[in-house]
């Protein structure tokens, strides 16, 4: 049935840090936004995670077609959930005004249980 009421599943967009100095810091931030998919999905989320959606396709456009693509599938979901270390990220503060804007719940790596907690209640 899902997090949700009535048993629609509602959909949660992970946000945070995507590009990095080295290729192993990309791949870093890829796992990390990877990991914190697949517990939200366990939760029984239904899960938007732009790191996995265009992973590696750095060039093949501009950064005006990824931008508006993920703040696309953001505004169709129902809430966000920032990543540790969001901050350090120019797309995941946008991501999260966004979010703001549109009333979407916002809940954070970093407080993990009270994520649960909501869930739940």
């Amino acid at each position: 049935m899902g997090p949700a009421n009535g048993g629609r599943v509602k959909v949660i967009y992970v946000a945070g840090p995507y590009r990095a100095k080295t290729e192993w810091g990309l791949e870093e931030n890829l796992r990390h936004a990877e990991d914190a998919a697949l517990r939200l999905w366990q939760e029984g989320w239904c899960v938007l995670c732009p790191h996995k959606n265009t992973a590696h396709f750095g060039g093949v456009c501009s950064d005006d077609v990824w931008i508006a693509g993920t703040l696309e599938l953001l505004s169709r979901c129902d809430a966000i959930y920032m990543l540790d270390d969001w901050e350090k990220s120019t797309g995941a503060k946008g991501e999260l005004e966004l979010a703001k804007r549109l009333g979407l719940d916002v809940y954070y790596e970093a407080h993990r249980e009270k994520l649960c907690a909501e869930k739940t209640s």
